[in-house]
């Protein structure tokens, strides 16, 4: 196992264990776990779930919800988030399983989740440099998955009308919307989010529901900061359990 730090996040709400080299924290994570909108009784399952931060983040934020899965690929990876669960007191409530979702058919049952999120890997292996690091290329190449795989996967996870979140590179938007639409997750709401007001999108959140009718809604744009370079009070509030679903 690579070397390790521990580190407090959300203002302290959790205390992690992650890989100094590999999936850390970011805004990413915070942002896809603030977008998420949960509700009493449904089950819940990230795909590639790393050491457990988004699902401990939501886990600490929905207290109604009873039962939160994760699935990860690298053993290493679902023994950290299982470690990361007891220390934080949430073990009784979240399970950690290690394999691939490729595989998803022999791992859980057909229609079993309400709620399926996922932080993919941002590029395709066939249109992007791979790293020469494995670690390094299954998190941002997709080397262990594609984005149809994915979606393929929540499509067979997800119950008539379930819901899937993701955060995704911008520029992979359009790619995205179609994959998923042929795909059976029909697109619902969509946001971009900025570094700052004069720059592009860098990333989207996306809420797409299986067998969901037409019709997407196009959020206002969230900004990382502002004009002067300080963090957003949106941005902020997407780091406190008590804030409202920022998608």
């Amino acid at each position: 196992m690579s070397k390790t730090t521990r580190d407090d996040i959300l203002y302290g709400e959790l205390s992690l264990l992650q890989p100094e080299e590999g999936p850390r924290v970011s805004v990413d994570t915070v942002l896809l776990s603030a977008a998420a909108r949960l509700r009493k009784g449904e089950r819940v399952l990230e795909l590639g779930c790393a050491h457990g931060a988004v699902l401990l983040i939501l886990a600490r934020k929905y207290p109604q919800v009873s039962r939160l899965d994760g699935l990860e690929i690298r053993k290493d990876l679902a023994e950290m988030a299982m470690e990361n669960a007891r220390t934080n007191g949430l073990d009784h409530r979240t399970a950690f399983t290690c394999g691939d979702l490729k595989e998803i058919r022999n791992l859980y049952p057909a229609g079993s989740f309400d709620v399926v999120l996922m932080n993919p890997p941002y590029n395709d292996p066939g249109k992007s440099r791979v790293s020469p690091n494995s670690i390094k290329a299954v998190a941002r190449h997709g080397t262990a998955c594609t984005l149809s795989d994915v979606v393929r996967a929540a499509n067979f996870l997800l119950k008539p009308r379930g819901r899937f979140y993701l955060v995704l590179r911008a520029s992979r938007a359009a790619e995205a919307l179609g994959i998923f639409r042929e795909g059976g997750l029909e697109p619902k709401r969509i946001r971009f989010v900025h570094p700052n007001p004069g720059k592009d999108a860098s990333v989207f959140l996306l809420a797409a529901m299986r067998g969901g009718k037409p019709g997407l809604l196009v959020a206002p744009p969230l900004f990382i900061t502002d004009e002067c370079g300080d963090y957003t009070p949106e941005l902020l509030a997407a780091y406190r359990l008590e804030a409202p679903p920022c998608l």
